[in-house]
């Protein structure tokens, strides 16, 4: 991956046609500037003080990344750009579901939230462990690697408790009247999926997958016997290509801002990622 801190020509044509226009007001400055300034804070994972000056004022920076990022500006530019990415044919729907873990600096604790700290924690997925704070990322992507969906919690969740919330976040629209595509065609997860329940739940919505079992489940189905039911499906070679999630969140974590978490806040992490996701599609 090249390691750019600004956004490209191609890049900017895309995404100059997705950003909100304001019509009415003074002057304000070029959102381009203002979108560049914010991708070399996510790189570098500076202090938004420590932006160059010729981005503007840091000030003006955060402002526009905090409006964005609460009004749901970032998420529906990634909506747009995957819905033509669709239309076009190419989003592989071979879709991998996996997780990783983001240390939180320190940095990143206190924000405000009312209700007991333990809450605040929660509310901001963040959890601690013995390697301190942490947010973990769990998210699907597709089979060339490029995120379609993500859900944050603290890194002491588990991932199989939030595979039905990854898998609802993957809403791409389609042309014209109809819902949007929300079931992949196949697909990949690790032995951290293999639970009665998610295969009972992917039967149901007709998602062929391929997710090893268990060396204890496979033990506890052969006490039982004839009564442990037959064994799970599984394709090698299929697997193989489950690697492609890795990828992506090597992708991502070349963002250091998403590769350690500064933001004290879920809104503005999930901005970054959706960010460096929207980046990734383009």
């Amino acid at each position: 991956m090249v390691r750019r801190h600004e956004l490209s020509d191609e890049e900017w044509d895309v995404l100059s046609g997705l950003l909100p226009r304001t019509e009415t007001g003074r002057p304000r400055r070029d959102d381009r500037v203002v979108l560049n300034g914010i991708v070399w804070k996510l790189r570098t994972g500076s202090a938004w003080r420590d932006v160059p000056g010729r981005y503007g004022s840091w000030r003006t920076l955060y402002t526009r990344f905090r409006r964005w990022a609460l009004d749901g500006t970032f998420t529906r530019m990634l909506e747009t750009v995957q819905a033509q990415k669709d239309a076009a044919g190419d989003i592989d729907w071979l879709v991998s579901v996996d997780s990783t873990i983001a240390r939180a600096h320190q940095h990143a604790a206190g924000a405000r939230n009312k209700g007991a700290p333990a809450e605040a924690a929660h509310a901001h997925a963040l959890g601690r462990s013995r390697g301190g704070l942490t947010t973990k990322i769990h998210l699907a992507c597709d089979g060339r690697g490029r995120p379609l969906g993500f859900v944050l919690t603290g890194g002491n969740i588990n991932d199989c408790t939030q595979f039905e919330q990854v898998l609802a976040q993957i809403k791409v629209r389609r042309p014209g009247p109809g819902r949007p595509r929300t079931r992949p065609d196949h697909l990949l997860g690790d032995k951290g999926y293999s639970s009665r329940r998610i295969r009972n739940y992917l039967r149901k919505r007709g998602i062929p997958h391929t997710i090893p079992e268990r060396s204890d489940q496979r033990a506890h189905r052969r006490r039982r016997g004839s009564n442990g039911g037959r064994p799970a499906a599984f394709d090698k070679e299929r697997y193989k290509q489950r690697n492609v999630v890795e990828r992506c969140f090597n992708a991502l974590k070349q963002y250091r801002a998403i590769a350690t978490r500064y933001d004290k806040t879920r809104e503005s992490y999930e901005a970054a990622l959706t960010i460096a996701s929207l980046l990734m599609w383009i």
